[in-house]
């Protein structure tokens, strides 16, 4: 068994041997006393610089301290051997802005992507585009130039594969670990190159393709530049990436409205799928990654249908009042079900996707899963974490040593407190550098004590917030600093691996204020490095936003706090500061505890192993992997009964469906006539179950004397041989909720023309079949089932999408539990008159409330509390019945006829 795993870039790329241009020496800088003129100069400032004659320079970029930027930016000279170490990959940052290393600088070819794409789709769908300016050609024409003098040194030059310093480090040493643990033992990687691939011949894309897949156990997916630009950079980055981190597109600021880049999310989605089918092989386990390939699993899924497909969301999943702004919304929605299990960071996601579901496409979301028409689609909470073994084999060379030494010596006496985020408006640096000041301001016993290094990495210009966290940098600086002390050392890049380490390690505590994350895997590596094995600083507090996925698994031992509440924030860091040893003893072993429960290793074996137990038990519910049933070994059974056991359901069974809005008083004919010719033994009991109401089912039915009826889903009961029905629930305490119920029904009926509300003794029902807009009824009905679920919960009610309506009825009454209080009473009755308990129990049904009654039989089968059990579902669906009955009711009625036909036989 092969994993494919597919993510959108591979942990490997290429580099090319091409000399690098020599670039000339810049001129010395002019001193200027300016700040304006030296803000536009970006010269870093500097408290701690030894001063010139000349006298101090202004600070360029505002609080940027330049001495602190050329300390982590220089380290000493590298030996060879630590060099080749670096360069080695052995272990990536978790987070997915993994650094770059210093040492390594990859040469590969330049985008020819158009950025940004074209405005609309009519337009990207043109083959000749149009209307261009003259100055347009000419800046093109120019950069075209520019980029054929590069590509023909790309296109002669050798070449190598290199690991990839990007991509999602945590999948990277999550499949690492369990490999090199023995769990998973052969694995593919799908993805692309993480460069722009249209400047390489064909030739060298075959030859780079032939040594990933014989050496590296990669495949390439190779797509145009714009198209990959178009993906990326702006269908993911401008507008996945924002509503999955709770900004509503609605912002002015919000480029969700370009909805042209999604046809380059479906065209690289597609490309991903049609690779990894190409490279398919029977038993072959398909795992797609995050949220730039949600499409891929429904693709996949078109063309295997019977592929074990899994899905990881690594970054956190939105409410549904967020995620339904979103244009594409049911497309990304049925992309994702394409998979046989989803996998999400926390529960609260899992539940966000699950509400979302049930109100965007109204299909029935249990806690389990989301049952579609066809199938059922699996979900599990499961946080990634760390790989500690790698990280401390990092931790014990030589280069995070010299770190240690020269990290300790210069904050010798001080409070340090970390952090390392990308600077953007998700991960909280600007209210984490508020609350700093606030601190200071509020606690001023502590200035010259302390010290906030903030490491803040920048892919893409955000100039509004450079300019707000510059401020803030200035203002706590010039306010608090001294000749020997600065509070606030703010890096605009990032650092290297071994500096990272070494910061962690001498770290007092890291500040984590993100206003929406998935895992933040920097705490856990945190936790890793304060075990005092190096330093004798050891046990440093966390301080983690809750809005992080990593909050809701360490269970309070963090110092949670909530970004936006500076007061709070500041407070948590005075806790950090003056809490006991003893305390922080036991935090941290509580958290440490869970950092090492919750391992990459871990949380890799245990989705697989997840995805092949819920495929196995959803291939088995396959129509085509369950057998027709076998009238002639049901008979058989039949004969050697002693006593027999019926438990029919009654619409779309017994009879075909009526109007809901036409109750039909009275049963065919021929139902009756099978259900007493069945009576006639009296070895038989039979039982039929309907969600009609007491009345209606006696009416039907009274000329089938003895018959036991279960009206209303399992909420009455009318035993076999008796002519009252019993009550299982308490009408009067539903009346309670059918009313708070009926005036939320109310609310969506008046809103959707042709509506109807039906009421019965224990449940309500929205029909909405007529409406004269079936769209918005349906949408109407995804709004009414979460607004019950809800608002309902502790009454014990739920709303459940059926065929064009909304059924709400209580939770603890169910033709299940019907069923089993109808068992309970033949066991009373066998025990009282000495008689045997049925050896023979058939269950028919034909919808999805039948299925807790065939789970309920199987059980019974599996453990031998009834010798010849048969569940029987008509039609053609999923489902857990042992045996299917395609004939509908007219098949059902023969079947049981001639069953009834053996009695007179005997």
């Amino acid at each position: 068994m092969t994993v494919i795993v597919a993510s959108l870039t591979l942990p490997y790329t290429i580099h090319f041997d091409i000399p690098v241009p020599s670039r000339r020496p810049s001129p010395p800088r002019r001193q200027n006393t300016n700040l304006r003129q030296d803000q536009n100069n970006h010269e870093p400032p500097s408290l701690l610089r030894n001063q010139s004659s000349q006298g101090p320079t202004p600070p360029a970029t505002p609080g940027i301290d330049g001495d602190h930027q050329e300390f982590f930016s220089k380290p000493p000279a590298l030996p060879p051997a630590i060099k080749k170490e670096l360069r080695s990959g052995s272990i990536a940052t978790s987070e997915s802005h993994s650094p770059r290393w210093n040492v390594t600088q990859f040469n590969q070819p330049r985008s020819r992507a158009s950025s940004p794409p074209p405005a609309s789709i009519l337009k990207h769908a043109k083959i000749v585009e149009k209307a261009r300016t003259d100055a347009l050609r000419r800046r093109r024409s120019v950069a075209r130039a520019s980029v054929s003098s590069h590509d023909q040194l790309i296109q002669t030059a050798d070449w190598t594969v290199v690991p990839a310093e990007g991509g999602n480090g945590g999948l990277k040493n999550a499949i690492r670990a369990a490999s090199k643990a023995g769990k998973l033992d052969d694995k593919t990687w799908v993805g692309t190159l993480g460069m722009p691939t249209d400047a390489l011949e064909d030739s060298q894309k075959t030859e780079i393709e032939d040594k990933l897949i014989n050496e590296n156990d990669c495949i390439p997916v190779f797509v145009t530049d714009s198209d990959f630009d178009g993906h990326y950079s702006h269908y993911c980055k401008t507008i996945l990436w924002p509503v999955f981190h709770y900004q509503i597109p609605d912002n002015p600021k919000s480029k969700a409205y370009e909805d042209h880049s999604w046809v380059y999310y479906v065209k690289i989605n597609q490309a991903f799928a049609d690779r990894i089918v190409k490279h398919y092989k029977r038993g072959d386990v398909i795992w797609v990654h995050d949220y730039h390939l949600l499409l891929v699993p429904a693709m996949v899924r078109k063309q295997l249908p019977d592929a074990q497909i899994g899905f990881f969301l690594h970054v956190a999943f939105p409410s549904s009042e967020v995620f339904r702004c979103l244009a594409v919304r049911k497309e990304l929605l049925e992309g994702l079900l394409g998979a046989n299990l989803i996998g999400f960071q926390t529960e609260e996601y899992c539940y966000h996707f699950l509400q979302t579901c049930s109100r965007l496409l109204c299909v029935e979301a249990t806690s389990d899963g989301v049952q579609l028409e066809d199938r059922f689609v699996n979900i599990i909470n499961l946080p990634i974490g760390i790989d500690p073994v790698a990280l401390d084999e990092r931790r014990a060379t030589t280069t995070v040593a010299a770190w240690l030494q020269v990290i300790q010596e210069r904050y010798r006496g001080k409070f340090l407190i970390v952090a390392r985020d990308k600077l953007d408006h998700v991960r909280g640096v600007r209210q984490k550098l508020l609350a700093y000041e606030l601190f200071l301001n509020k606690y001023p016993e502590y200035r010259g004590k302390v010290v906030l290094l903030q490491v803040a990495t920048s892919t893409t210009e955000q100039a509004e917030l450079d300019a707000t966290v510059s401020d803030i940098i200035t203002r706590v600086n010039s306010s608090f600093a001294t000749l020997a002390h600065q509070p606030l050392v703010f890096l605009k890049q990032d650092i290297g691996f071994p500096q990272y380490l070494a910061l962690c390690t001498v770290a007092n505590a890291l500040m984590i204020t993100s206003l929406r994350e998935g895992m933040n895997l920097t705490s856990h590596e945190f936790l890793c490095c304060q075990d005092g094995r190096y330093t004798e600083n050891k046990h440093g507090s966390l301080i983690l936003s809750e809005f992080t996925g990593s909050a809701n698994v360490f269970g309070g031992a963090e110092l949670s706090v909530n970004p936006w509440d500076y007061r709070k924030c500041a407070e948590a860091i005075k806790t950090a500061i003056e809490m006991s040893p003893e305390e922080k003893d036991e935090r941290w072993n509580a958290l440490h505890k869970i950092v090492m429960h919750h391992t990459a290793a871990h949380w890799c074996t245990s989705f697989i192993e997840q995805l092949s137990s819920v495929w196995k038990e959803q291939a088995a519910r396959e129509t085509i992997s369950i057998p027709r049933l076998s009238v002639g070994a049901l008979g058989e059974k039949y004969r050697k009964a002693e006593r027999r056991l019926f438990i029919l359901d009654y619409e779309g069974t017994l009879a075909p469906y009526g109007s809901p809005a036409s109750m039909v008083l009275t049963s065919s004919q021929r139902t009756l006539d099978v259900l007493n010719d069945l009576l006639l033994d009296d070895k038989n009991i039979v039982y039929v179950m309907s969600g009609r109401q007491p009345e209606d089912l006696h009416s039907m039915f009274r000329r089938v004397p003895d018959l036991g009826l279960i009206a209303e889903r399992g909420c009455f009961v009318r035993e076999f041989g008796k002519e009252e029905f019993h009550e299982m629930g308490n009408l009067k305490e539903m009346s309670a909720w059918k009313e708070d119920v009926r005036g939320i029904l109310d609310y969506y009926r008046e809103r959707t023309e042709g509506s109807w509300v039906e009421e019965r003794h224990c449940s309500l029902t929205f029909h909405y079949s007529s409406a004269d807009d079936p769209q918005a009824a349906a949408r109407q009905a995804g709004d009414c089932v979460n607004h019950i679920n809800d608002a309902c919960e502790s009454q014990r009610v739920h709303a459940i999408p059926v065929d064009k309506s909304v059924l709400v009825e209580p939770m603890d009454w169910s033709k299940g539990t019907a069923a089993l209080h109808v068992f309970d009473l033949l066991k009373q009755a066998c025990a009282a008159d000495g008689s045997k308990m049925p050896d023979f129990l058939m269950v028919v049904g034909d919808d999805r409330e039948d299925e807790p009654i065939f789970r309920w039989a199987n059980r019974l089968a599996q453990t031998g509390i009834v010798r010849d059990v048969s569940t029987v579902s008509v039609g053609s669906r999923n489902t857990e019945a042992m045996s299917t009955l395609t004939q509908g009711v007219t098949g059902v009625l023969t079947v049981l006829g001639k069953l009834a036909s053996f009695s007179d036989v005997q």
